[in-house]
């Protein structure tokens, strides 16, 4: 699976399987955060499975799902207070870590500026120019 690092204590990418969290863990991710809703593709695995799996690993599991295109406010919150309480690395997922990325500029943690907000996701291969203006400054 592949991760992207966009700061040293946060990552996103697409969905993991169970049987990677063992491997995430070793690598210093504590906190897990799923941005999919549950059954968005069959092939899926369930929010179920993977709460067990990733508290079985030592992680933290958070879901808070988004689709559609819409980042409700509740969603942006609910990030920002996982990442902001988080201990250790986070690694937050989606189908490709599109929504992920996308919630971290919005509920903008690290307090950035929306120029450095976007230049961090496009450093991390994400086009979030579109964002600019719900990004504000």
């Amino acid at each position: 699976m592949k991760i992207t690092p966009v700061t040293d204590d946060f990552a996103v990418g697409p969905q993991p399987r169970p049987e990677d969290l063992p491997a995430l863990a070793k690598a210093g991710f504590r906190t897990l955060i799923c941005n999919r809703p549950d059954g968005e593709e069959s092939d899926q695995p369930g929010v179920a499975e993977m709460q067990a799996a990733a508290e079985s690993s030592g992680m933290a599991f958070h879901h808070i799902p988004v689709s559609g295109g819409e980042f409700p406010d509740s969603a942006i919150d609910a990030f920002g207070r996982v990442r902001s309480n988080a201990d250790g690395k986070v690694l937050a997922y989606c189908r490709t870590g599109t929504r992920a990325i996308t919630l971290d500029a919005l509920a903008n943690c690290d307090r950035l500026c929306s120029d450095a907000l976007i230049e961090r996701a496009r450093e991390a291969g994400y086009d979030l120019s579109a964002l600019r203006p719900r990004l504000g400054d």
